[in-house]
C-alpha cells in the first residue's frame, strides 16, 4: 500500500527519532506496522545492519549504502563523502528519483505439498523481483514477467474473476484482479474486496483497458502511436502480439521499423 504524505511523514521522523535514540552511526532500516485508517503504528523491528532490505533500497535509489555505512564507521562525516554514483551530491543529499520502482515477492507454492496457497503475515515467498520504469504500469509489468517465466505481464486470462480471492488473498490474487477489471468490476467494488489503494487500482486498470484496445486493433495496422503508448505502459513484444493476434517477431519488427527502442 502507498503512504500518504502525513504517513510519510510520520514514519520518517520516527526513524529518525529511534536511530538518534539507539545511538546508531551507519545503516539502519526499521520496519512498521501502520493502520491506514487510525495513524497508529507499531515498530515491529529495528535492523541496525545491511539486510535484503537495505540492498533493494540502495539498488532501487541508487544510493550507495553500503559504501557510506562503511565510510561512518571510519569517522568520515555525511558532509564530506562523496555519492559515488552522482560523482557530484555527497551523502547528505536524499535521493530524488524519475522513475518506479516495483518489487514483487516469488511464491512457489506447487513445490510445497500440504501448504496453502493463502498469503498472510507468515513468510512463503522464496525470493523476489525488483523492476523499474518511468511508470508505475511499465515497471509493474516488467516485474510479473520477472517473477514468472510463463507470464506474458498483468494477464486477464491467466485466472478468472473470483470474489473470495479478492478478499482473502492467495499467490495469484493479481490475476484475479486483472480477470475482475476485465469482467467490469468498478474501481469501488474492487476497493472494498481488496483494500488495495485505489491509486493502484486505476493505474491496473490503464493497464486492461489498453490491453482491450490491442484486441480490437488490427495486426496490420498497429501504427506508431499505437505501439509507443503499449509500450510505455509495460506491454512486451510477445504480449502485444497475444493481444493482436500476430507473432512477436512480426510486432518486433514493426517496433523496430517505427524506431520505438528502450
Amino acid at each position: 500500500q502507498t503512504l500518504s504524505n502525513k504517513e510519510y511523514n510520520i514514519l520518517r521522523t520516527t526513524a529518525i527519532n529511534v536511530i538518534r535514540h539507539f545511538g546508531i552511526i551507519g545503516e539502519c532500516n526499521i520496519q512498521y506496522a501502520l493502520n491506514p485508517n487510525t495513524e497508529e503504528y507499531y515498530i515491529i523491528e529495528v535492523n541496525a545492519r545491511l539486510s535484503r532490505s537495505s540492498a533493494l533500497a540502495s539498488k532501487a535509489t541508487g544510493y550507495p549504502l553500503a559504501y557510506v555505512a562503511a565510510k561512518l564507521a571510519l569517522g568520515i562525516r555525511l558532509p564530506d563523502i562523496r555519492n559515488s554514483v552522482t560523482g557530484k551530491t555527497t551523502a547528505c543529499f536524499e535521493p530524488s528519483l524519475d522513475y518506479c520502482v516495483v518489487k514483487i515477492p516469488r511464491w512457489d507454492l506447487g513445490k510445497f505439498h500440504r501448504v496453502s496457497t493463502k498469503i498472510g503475515s507468515s513468510m512463503k515467498s522464496v525470493g523476489e523481483v525488483m523492476a523499474i520504469g518511468r511508470k508505475f504500469e511499465e515497471a509493474f509489468q516488467k516485474a510479473l514477467r520477472m517473477v514468472d517465466e510463463n507470464i506474458n505481464g498483468f494477464d486477464p486470462y491467466v485466472k478468472a474473476p473470483n470474489d473470495e480471492e479478492l478478499e482473502k488473498p492467495t499467490d495469484k490474487r493479481m490475476f484475479v484482479l486483472a480477470a475482475s477489471i476485465k469482467a467490469g468490476y468498478t474501481i469501488d467494488r474492487l476497493y472494498e474486496l481488496t483494500k488495495i489503494d485505489r491509486w493502484f487500482l486505476h493505474k491496473m486498470k490503464n493497464i486492461i483497458d489498453y490491453y482491450v484496445v490491442l484486441e480490437n486493433t488490427d495486426h496490420t495496422k498497429l501504427s506508431h502511436d499505437v505501439l509507443l503508448r503499449a509500450k510505455r505502459i509495460g506491454f512486451s513484444d510477445k504480449q502485444i502480439a497475444a493481444a493482436v493476434k500476430s507473432s512477436e517477431l512480426a510486432v518486433r519488427i514493426q517496433r523496430q521499423e517505427s524506431n520505438i527502442r528502450p
